[in-house]
């Protein structure tokens, strides 16, 4: 299980760094302030065509320039669309990959833990 979690961390953790760092630019970019008068100005001022479906709370779109325009992009390279099927794949497994990550670090952390405690070493949460 070593051999598989050392191997595949090479290859993966290019693509998990990549959907970790666009994943939290999709975040900055929403959180990121409107200013006052941009944000009334654009609320009062709805969309051409569009009527917010009843029961929905729609917001007003981003005033152009602002970062909060980004979200798509950003969410775009987060989820591979951006790249086409291969990129939509290399994000599915990626995905995998860190459950895959997740389970046999968990288990090779318990298996170093038990061996410690059969050769009858202090069994620590945390050792050296």
């Amino acid at each position: 299980m070593r051999k598989w979690h050392r191997w595949l961390s090479v290859f993966f953790g290019i693509f998990l760094f990549w959907i970790a760092a666009t994943g939290l630019l999709s975040h900055w970019a929403a959180l990121w302030p409107v200013a006052e008068s941009a944000a009334t100005a654009a609320a009062s001022e709805p969309p051409p065509a569009f009527e917010c479906p009843e029961g929905w709370r729609c917001r007003p779109p981003p005033p152009e320039g602002s970062v909060r325009g980004l979200v798509g992009l950003f969410h775009h390279l987060h989820s591979g669309d951006s790249f086409g099927p291969v990129g939509i794949a290399i994000s599915i497994l990626s995905g995998i990959a860190l459950l895959f990550f997740a389970f046999s670090g968990l288990w090779l952390y318990v298996r170093m833990w038990l061996n410690r405690k059969h050769r009858r070493q202090s069994p620590r949460w945390f050792w050296d």
